[in-house]
């Protein structure tokens, strides 16, 4: 148990696991209530999507910062230990919880302020689209999910390719850590496709059917859940 306390890349293994099981543990939640009371609070709703939201960004933002300790760890092993050292770890973790409270805590904000009150005591269908509707929301999510998409994809890009330079004149660790950014590269691909059209269209698709029979729909379309969880 000592080797997940002292060594980085195990720290954010745990990390990475973490967030999976509360996107997993939300989304059962979820899933359960909406066959049983259907519609949920507007308050609990906000709470539990951004919760859920943060978790999926989290997870994609770790297998980032999880390339590119693989890549410190092939192409300069000697300062490896100063580079990534505990203390720092946690630190970069603590930062990827940062960037998704001050990218979601406006949308909480924008809300109290264009909402009327008797909304938030209200019940709606649970969904961030139906409590935090506002139009400056809406288009703050593309952006933002193009940007991290850009920064995800680039940095496993340039990671893998660098070790995979390395990995032509060296010994087997680093054809191993090529194969690991390879696998997270794999892992970030399945857990995007939530945000393809075809998706999304489904996902109105199966969400006007549900509507129209008076049926509660699978929860796990609201909030995608990335593809390695499932695995």
């Amino acid at each position: 148990m000592v080797i997940f306390k002292t060594i980085p890349r195990y720290i954010l293994f745990i990390h990475l696991v973490i967030c999976d099981i509360i996107l997993m543990t939300l989304l059962t939640l979820l899933h359960l209530l909406s066959y049983i009371v259907f519609t949920l609070n507007v308050s609990l709703c906000i709470v539990v999507a951004l919760l859920a939201i943060a978790a999926n960004y989290n997870s994609q933002l770790t297998l980032a910062v999880m390339s590119l300790e693989c890549y410190i760890a092939v192409c300069y092993p000697l300062r490896h230990s100063q580079i990534c050292s505990v203390k720092k770890t946690y630190t970069v973790i603590a930062c990827i919880w940062l960037i998704n409270v001050f990218n979601l805590l406006p949308d909480v904000f924008i809300a109290l302020a264009t909402e009327p009150l008797e909304f938030f005591h209200s019940r709606v269908w649970c969904g961030k689209d139906r409590v935090l509707r506002h139009s400056y929301s809406i288009e703050k999510d593309k952006i933002f999910n193009a940007a991290v998409m850009v920064l995800v994809w680039l940095t496993l890009i340039f990671t893998y390719l660098r070790i995979l330079f390395t990995a032509k004149s060296a010994a087997a660790d680093a054809r191993k850590a090529r194969n690991t950014v390879l696998l997270h590269s794999f892992q970030l691909l399945l857990s995007m496709l939530t945000y393809c059209r075809g998706g999304r269209a489904a996902f109105k698709l199966l969400r006007r059917d549900s509507v129209a029979n008076s049926k509660p729909l699978v929860s796990s379309f609201i909030f995608p859940l990335p593809s390695h969880v499932k695995s």
